[in-house]
């Protein structure tokens, strides 16, 4: 199947070129307007009906006509003078707020884009009043927009409004602050908006540098993008049709992590290839440039196939998961890679084949053997001294994993710029007069078993109890749905509701009361955004405890059946356990013990585990193929390890720069600082100590044993274009001054 693959695309480039040409850019095009409707907005949709946030949010969706799709946004208004708001004051709020409340806010609409890619987000706002500050010092608006926060369309209505009505508010004597999940997005995305910029030119130039630097080519500079940005505009427009087709819901952060992945990983697989080509034109200087390219790419498509296929395995794991978010996370991944597995089996062949030796140009290194390098000192280096290289590289991987030592899991929600936006400004003098959680309630929401209907009375006793909970700041008035079969009691904490203090406050004092003050004939449902973080911290551990050992076990599989071998699998499933953990490790060190954060995102120890181990694995699947093809020919086992190190080390450490370097410029975003931090360091860690130290260290002191039951045997006969080498003392291996051996993974 890969031969064939990789046959057809060398054989008919042009044909291959063009048809990822028009299928690339056609969903390129179509992926955005794609995306918005498969993407939704409330994180408590991703947790199955079992849990008590997730009933919560089916009684306001059902019962009191809650649009999931919908996000608040909190409008604070007082006099400019600083005065107390007086009644002609509260009229004149409640006037210009009837008129931004009947006028419909257009989205903004960039000159370059077709009107029929951008899904239209235009519409009326819905405004109500609040609550007033017992001092009189502002008053709050309630304000809906349909959609969702991360959409560029909602935040461009968002920014419409906000200015339509500071204007308005202006022109009346009154001072506006605006807060909010979708205020605050847009205030950290306006701040970042310069960093996101710098870092995406940077990243950019780091890939067509390094590509630069180590091939001294044009086109193997700038081919790598282009490749790849079609690929993964395909993919991405795949992810989003598949989701249509399936019904599948992705969170809104799915899309950026899939570009991220797909540049990283593409870019790797792309560099595998052109590496071995380079290697194999050097040893093949009379043969036709297809030719080349196919056997180049039979050969390296077996290593990508099962590096691209541990991947989607692993990710195909979060099938299991009960928290929602993974669960979509998952197929989402899976089916990005495949189609990047696909591109790398077809597309980039047929560049290989349709640009042949010009690929290089104008470098003249095809014409000579490259002289010893950083490669081949680090491959003699290691298999001199393996025990030493051993002990440092597990040495180093074990103190950072110390840092595991009283790790948190960090649920909040925030963006991640702390008190510096203008929203988060707004919050703190919401905070200051009235209770914190005034703008994000707890809501209990009390239903009807019996058949009489609900009342005010029948449910005293449970607002009462609710008023004696230690840090509920505030009680709102109980509120009956039309037919009276359903109730809400908004609750006000003093504490923010992303805070630790909330969660535990809704998890704990306030579900315990209404457990014990819930009227007979009815049931009640605790909500909210304090109450879904707290449901989603149980479902998260009941997720790691679940898909850690399925994903090593499908991993494990995988290894097995690539490398023929009981002892080698498990060796690089250790190795990479070592590289999650003192990964982890280091971002608890960095964010929670030396920044005080409260400890590290949820998220972060399933996602990291997957990329690190999964992305992991693609540098030691390449540097043990080539260790075991190296050991089939004649000599020293030490010495087939310093050769598969030097022709290796180039390949793995240039991918592994560019990966960690894509995964970096996620920190531009905000809220991922802590996943661009570990993605980076963890890739880092598997390329360079993993795969380039402590694999090849151990395969140095076991030899071909590492292979146990089918050891490779040596080869009698040189193969063609193979090369002679001599181990001279202590294993170090050089080659002589015949021709390269015949290029292999």
């Amino acid at each position: 199947m890969i031969r064939a693959l990789t046959g057809y695309s060398t054989r008919h480039p042009w044909k291959v070129i063009a048809l990822w040409a028009v299928l690339g850019f056609a969903l390129i095009a179509l992926a955005p307007t794609l995306f918005a409707r498969v993407t939704q907005n409330q994180t408590g949709d991703f947790l199955p009906r079992s849990y008590d946030s997730a009933a919560a949010l089916r009684i306001a969706e059902e019962r009191f006509g809650v649009d999931p799709d919908t996000t608040t946004v909190t409008v604070l208004v007082g006099r400019a003078d600083g005065q107390p708001l007086g009644t002609a004051d509260h009229k004149r709020v409640e006037a210009e707020a009837a008129k931004l409340g009947g006028r419909r806010v257009d989205m903004p609409r960039e000159d370059d884009a077709p009107k029929f890619l951008v899904p239209d987000r235009s519409q009326t706002p819905r405004i109500a009043p609040a609550m007033t500050a017992p001092d009189r010092s502002f008053e709050l608006l309630s304000v809906e927009l349909a959609g969702n926060p991360s959409d560029t369309g909602v935040q461009g209505v968002y920014r419409a409004f906000r200015d339509a009505a500071r204007t308005q508010f202006a022109e009346a004597g009154m001072r506006t602050g605006f807060t909010g999940a979708l205020a605050d997005t847009v205030d950290t995305t306006d701040a970042n908006k310069t960093a996101t910029t710098v870092g995406g030119a940077l990243l950019t130039g780091l890939i067509v540098l390094l590509n630069v630097l180590v091939f001294r080519s044009v086109l193997a500079a700038i081919l790598p993008l282009l490749a790849v940005a079609v690929i993964g505009g395909a993919a991405a427009g795949a992810v989003a049709v598949a989701a249509m087709l399936t019904g599948l819901k992705l969170d809104a952060s799915t899309p950026g992590l899939i570009n991220v992945v797909l540049l990283g990983i593409g870019i790797d697989y792309l560099l595998f290839l052109l590496f071995r080509f380079r290697e194999h034109l050097r040893s093949q200087p009379q043969q036709l440039a297809r030719e080349a390219a196919a056997q180049v790419c039979a050969r390296v498509g077996t290593a990508i196939t099962s590096a691209a296929l541990t991947i989607v395995a692993a990710f195909a794991t979060l099938g299991v998961a009960t928290f929602g978010q993974f669960r979509s996370l998952g197929p989402a991944i899976a089916v990005a890679v495949l189609v990047m597995l696909l591109g790398s089996l077809t597309l980039m062949p047929a560049l290989l084949a349709a640009a042949g030796r010009k690929m290089f140009w104008p470098s003249r290194a095809l014409r000579r053997e490259p002289r010893e390098g950083r490669a081949a000192r680090l491959g003699a280096l290691v298999t001199r001294r393996p025990l030493l290289m051993l002990t440092a590289s597990v040495a180093l991987l074990a103190a950072l994993a110390a840092g595991l030592i009283g790790i948190r899991m960090d649920y909040g929600q925030g963006g991640g710029s702390g008190d510096t936006t203008p929203a988060a400004a707004t919050a703190a003098e919401i905070s200051r007069a009235l209770p914190a959680g005034v703008s994000d309630p707890t809501s209990v929401y009390v239903t009807a078993k019996d058949d009489g209907p609900l009342t005010t009375a029948r449910l005293d006793g449970l607002s009462r109890a609710l008023t004696q909970v230690k840090g509920v700041g505030q009680v709102a008035p109980t509120v009956l749905n039309k037919d009276h079969r359903a109730a809400r009691i908004d609750l006000y904490p003093n504490a923010d509701p992303q805070s630790r203090e909330a969660r535990d406050l809704a998890s704990g004092p306030i579900r315990d009361t209404v457990a014990r003050h819930t009227p007979a004939g009815t049931a009640a449902h605790v909500g909210g955004t304090p109450a879904i973080i707290a449901d989603i911290s149980t479902a998260v551990d009941h997720d790691l405890r679940i898909v850690f050992p399925v994903a090593a076990a499908l991993i494990g599989l995988i290894l097995l059946l690539l490398l023929r071998s009981l002892l080698a699998p498990a060796i690089l499933m250790i190795s990479v356990g070592l590289g999650f953990a003192a990964t982890l490790g280091a971002a608890t060190l960095l964010f929670q013990h030396a920044l005080g954060k409260p400890g590290v995102s949820f998220t972060l120890p399933l996602v990291l585990f997957l990329f690190v181990v999964a992305l992991g694995t693609d540098y030691n699947i390449l540097i043990t193929d080539r260790i075991r093809e190296e050991m089939r020919r004649p000599g020293p086992a030490r010495a087939a390890v310093a050769r598969a190190v030097r022709h290796t080390a180039p390949a793995v450490a240039t991918a592994g720069l560019v990966l960690a370097g894509s995964f970096a410029s996620l920190a531009t975003t905000p809220g991922s600082e802590q996943v661009a931090f570990a993605m980076a360091l963890g890739i880092m860690l598997s390329a360079l100590v993993l795969s380039l130290v402590l694999v090849p260290a151990l395969a140095a002191l076991l030899g071909r044993s590492m292979w146990w039951p089918v050891r490779p045997v040596p080869q009698g006969a040189k193969e063609p274009g193979a090369a002679t080498y001599a181990a001279p003392p202590h294993g170090r291996a050089q080659p002589d001054t015949t021709r390269t051996h015949q290029p292999t993974h």
